[in-house]
């Protein structure tokens, strides 16, 4: 299920930002999947999926994904959905889409995030449950 554009930006800057804390890693069971294939369409527009697996969440959970080509610092989000923790293993999906030519059919680098905002106080905290790198070829849709 999509989430609101704002929020998925929100969740892909969240993402980025707690990302120079240090690499996360998964409790035992939790995990995420990237799929070796994503597509991107004439307009730009880029899909990406692959798994996730989590639990013992407290607040709202999303899969959030960024790619990129080239300079790797460079990244594009690439949505967000909500996601369960429920234990089981789960289909996720993001779509998303940058400037033509920001992208092109090819090898390409994503990054997939199962993040979860817990509540503290005034202010959600991001928890990392999950994240993947993958390097993916980008297919023409």
């Amino acid at each position: 299920m999509p989430v609101h554009p704002a929020l998925a930006t929100v969740l892909g800057a969240a993402a980025l930002l707690c990302s120079a804390v240090g690499p996360a890693t998964a409790d035992a069971g939790e995990s995420v999947t990237v799929a070796l294939t994503g597509r991107i369409a004439a307009d730009g527009t880029v899909t990406l999926s692959g798994t996730y697996r989590c639990t013992g969440n407290t607040g709202p959970v999303f899969v959030s994904s960024s790619v990129s080509q080239g300079d790797l610092r460079l990244k594009h989000g690439i949505g967000g959905s909500s996601a369960q923790c429920d234990g089981a293993e789960h289909l996720w999906q993001n779509y998303g889409k940058v400037a033509a030519g920001s992208l092109v059919p090819g090898a390409a680098h994503v990054e997939a995030t199962v993040m979860e905002l817990r509540p503290s106080g005034i202010v959600p905290l991001p928890h990392f449950h999950a994240v993947q790198e993958q390097d993916v070829t980008l297919v023409q849709d």
